[in-house]
């Protein structure tokens, strides 16, 4: 059933206009809704009021009150931050806005439709009547689109918020709009993919702040983004990546070179495994505990070819039988007494361990006649041993996994740190 099936339908049901509905299921849907709750949100919309006031208008509420069981609602907040981004629908490319809303009670994101919205500037306080509501991401989000009423409101509101959108990376969450970051580019390089127009030139790489380092996206490459340059990047978006932020950068984003180098911290922040884990991913931390077991597929291994896969017994799972190249690679479980992750080493990290590159490997193997026994040597080296750390971390439904930049045995002391726990506990 197409889109123009749906909404005659639910205006049939609904007894409404059938136009008002297909210009309100299409903003839905454009926005990935699946039909069947855009549709049951339209219900509650035109249906049964959606929680507004006893004449059918959209209540007046705090955007703390604002609840996914609502339909409409009429809020009064400042403009905290306004961002644009293009998205493709049934072949057509929109340009939505979006950003977030505060008043006194809280804050909450919102998403204009179709040229709705570009009068919206940091800093206003604005009135936004009969605004739609959907959840997104378990929360609230406001949907402005041609039947919301706005208006400015001469009016100051007290918001526990940050006008304008500027961010350091350490405070970036996957979801932000509009978000303007004054970063050095560590790393940068070209690449080429599959977009949805054929090959697609996009600049990839890792941004750095004096709180941390996040990695980035230019779906539009700039030419002021390039590797040791300091710029400031205004109207970016957050997304995640392997369960850490990522900054985006589009066709929107002005990107204006920085006359004073931006400053970089050196150190990734330490936590808890524990900590770390329940972050959801970490893109650059570091983390201590003892190596209590090293993991099979360590060692000396072979991958595809084609793709860099591990395979097993000459068969990579997305290209079957193949001639396998020898590597080195370590995966071992790192524990510091609040939760567990496999430390990933790279064959340089692996090498370092082992003591010996890639021909030693091959070497010890052939005269074993045991690829096991290089894995065995990397157990012996550090198994039971206490080492620091850093990388990036991803967590999903296989386990937490930190890929490695760096691993080194700890020099700290481990009685001063036992005592330094016992103290914490007592307080």
């Amino acid at each position: 059933m197409s889109l123009e099936d749906h909404a005659e339908e639910l205006a049939s049901d609904l007894g409404v206009d059938k136009e008002e509905v297909r210009r309100d299921l299409k903003n839905l849907v454009e926005y990935s809704v699946p039909m069947d709750e855009a549709k049951q949100s339209l219900r509650r919309k035109y249906g049964d009021g959606g929680g507004g006031g006893s004449d059918g208008t959209p209540s007046s509420k705090a955007i703390s009150e604002v609840s996914t069981d609502d339909s409409n609602v009429t809020v009064t907040a400042v403009v905290l931050t306004s961002g644009r981004r293009s998205i493709q629908y049934n072949g057509e490319q929109h340009v939505i806005r979006e950003g977030e809303l505060a008043d006194e009670s809280g804050t909450i994101s919102y998403t204009a439709w179709d040229g709705f919205g570009a009068d919206l500037e940091p800093g206003q306080t604005m009135q936004f009547g009969n605004a739609g509501v959907r959840e997104w991401d378990g929360k609230p989000e406001l949907n402005l689109g041609d039947s919301t009423q706005t208006s400015v409101v001469d009016e100051t509101l007290d918001v526990d918020a940050e006008v304008g959108g500027e961010a350091s990376l350490r405070d970036l969450e996957p979801g932000d709009r509009g978000i303007t970051v004054e970063v050095q580019v560590l790393e940068c390089e070209e690449k080429v993919i599959d977009g949805r127009d054929g090959e697609t030139t996009i600049l990839s790489g890792v941004l750095g702040d004096a709180t941390g380092r996040l990695p980035f996206t230019d779906w539009e490459p700039h030419d002021a983004i390039e590797e040791g340059a300091s710029v400031r990047i205004e109207e970016t978006f957050v997304r995640e990546f392997r369960g850490a932020p990522s900054v985006n950068v589009s066709e929107f984003s002005t990107v204006t070179p920085l006359s004073e180098s931006v400053a970089v911290a050196d150190d990734a922040p330490r936590m808890s495994i524990r900590e770390a884990v329940e972050s959801g991913g970490q893109f650059d931390v570091e983390l201590a505990g003892n190596v209590i077991e090293i993991r099979d597929g360590s060692g000396l291994i072979e991958r595809c070819p084609e793709c860099g896969r591990v395979i097993q017994n000459g068969q990579c799972r997305s290209h079957g039988a193949v001639e396998g190249e020898d590597d080195l690679r370590t995966k071992a479980i790192l524990d510091d007494g609040t939760a567990t992750v496999t430390v990933i080493l790279d064959d340089e990290l692996t090498a370092r361990i082992y003591g010996g590159d890639l021909e030693d490997a091959r070497e010890h193997a052939r005269d074993a006649m045991d690829k096991e026994v290089v894995a065995d040597r990397i157990a012996d080296h550090v198994v039971g041993l206490e080492y620091v750390v850093r990388g990036s971390l991803s967590v999903d439904e296989y386990g937490a996994n930190l890929n490695a930049s760096e691993f080194a045995e700890s020099e700290d002391d481990p009685a001063e740190r036992a005592t330094t726990l016992l103290r914490e506990v007592d307080a």
